[in-house]
């Protein structure tokens, strides 16, 4: 009798324990849509949104789109069918959403833009993000330092590269930088041998590293036969990679003609590598674990009714309105410091840079 009425009460436990982790389960979808997954970047911030998502009992419908935009508009499109609670976006272009975001309102669907603001839509609830004109500064003081502009030096030559035109982000970047950099270029301290200043001519499509080196290529050949190139702003790894490339290609990074500051942008590993081997100079670090837990917690308190925690309520206009926004702190890392930030945070394993 007792081992039946043990049975009983395991069976009980049991069905009670199955029960629980189905209503833990039982929060509802959130869609999220990703840019790319030719970033390692992109496939960290997925890979974490699925991981604190599953964690607070949410299903995940994750989709990269491969930067193909009628991909991931039809991506979103197939989200709001499919009946998710609410959406998050990592937009490509963040201009071509607005009628998507549409039927998501329509259906009570919130929208969290995720990094990249969405523009020119009403129907952008919330936007979690990094500090990205703090980004731009960080990379503009680490070329002030590294030339010693401060204290008076120069003049020297540099050379601005910006990320892409359609990505928000990236004008945010570029002209924290240049709020920096742009004193020094008017008092002839740094010179733009090329003369081209400005997103309309130093903006790089998509982000594509390529892209950049065949413009580095165009650059030294047409104004740097005779000149050297001391520091290049790039906003992100990719692109530092490609500038690299070209800069070796006409013999940089050699004892007689070592290699510019190279500022990046987001920490990957061959960046990494890159500054430990002393080709890419620094880079800025973003956690992209604490973007996740603070986008989860939007999410949350989205769909309990309350009011997402957010601590900037100015700066994201997006043509249509200023969308409420969480900011996270971005970090610089160079060869000083890597160590400490990227290993000591758990972001990183030593041995991948090896």
């Amino acid at each position: 009798m007792k081992t039946f009425t043990t049975t009983l009460a395991a069976v009980a436990l049991g069905a009670f324990g199955l029960l629980g982790a189905a209503q833990a389960q039982d929060k509802g979808t959130v869609g999220v849509a990703m840019p790319t997954k030719s970033s390692a970047r992109w496939i960290d911030d997925g890979n974490n949104m699925v991981k604190v998502l599953k964690e607070k009992g949410y299903n995940v419908d994750l989709q990269y789109a491969e930067d193909d935009i009628p991909n991931q508009l039809s991506q979103i499109e197939n989200m709001i069918t499919k009946g998710a609670k609410v959406l998050v976006i990592a937009a490509i272009d963040g201009t071509t959403l607005s009628d998507a975001l549409q039927q998501a309102a329509d259906k009570g669907i919130k929208v969290i833009a995720y990094d990249r603001l969405i523009r020119n839509s009403k129907n952008v609830d919330y936007y979690a993000t990094f500090d990205n004109f703090q980004v731009g500064v960080l990379q503009g003081g680490y070329i002030e330092k590294a030339l010693g502009l401060k204290e008076g030096k120069g003049p020297f030559n540099i050379e601005l590269f910006g990320g892409s035109p359609d990505d928000n982000n990236a004008y945010f970047f570029y002209n924290g930088a240049m709020s920096v950099l742009e004193p020094y270029i008017k008092s002839g301290k740094l010179k733009v041998v090329s003369g081209q200043t400005g997103m309309d001519k130093v903006s790089t499509l998509r982000w594509d590293g390529a892209v950049a080196q065949a413009r580095m290529d165009n650059l030294l050949s047409a104004f740097y036969t005779d000149k050297r190139v001391d520091a290049v702003l790039s906003p992100y790894d990719g692109l530092s990679i490609g500038i690299i490339s070209s800069l070796k290609g006409v013999g940089y990074g050699t004892p007689k003609q070592p290699m510019p500051v190279i500022t990046g942008q987001d920490a990957e590993v061959p960046s990494i590598k890159s500054i430990l081997a002393k080709e890419q100079t620094s880079t800025v670090f973003k956690d992209t674990r604490e973007l996740a837990k603070v986008t989860v917690n939007m999410v949350d308190a989205v769909l309990s009714g309350k009011q997402p925690e957010v601590n900037d309520t100015k700066t994201y206009e997006n043509g249509v309105k200023v969308v409420p926004s969480y900011l996270l702190k971005p970090v610089s890392v160079d060869a000083s410091n890597w160590k400490e930030v990227l290993v000591g945070s758990g972001y990183y394993k030593e041995d991948q840079f090896k």
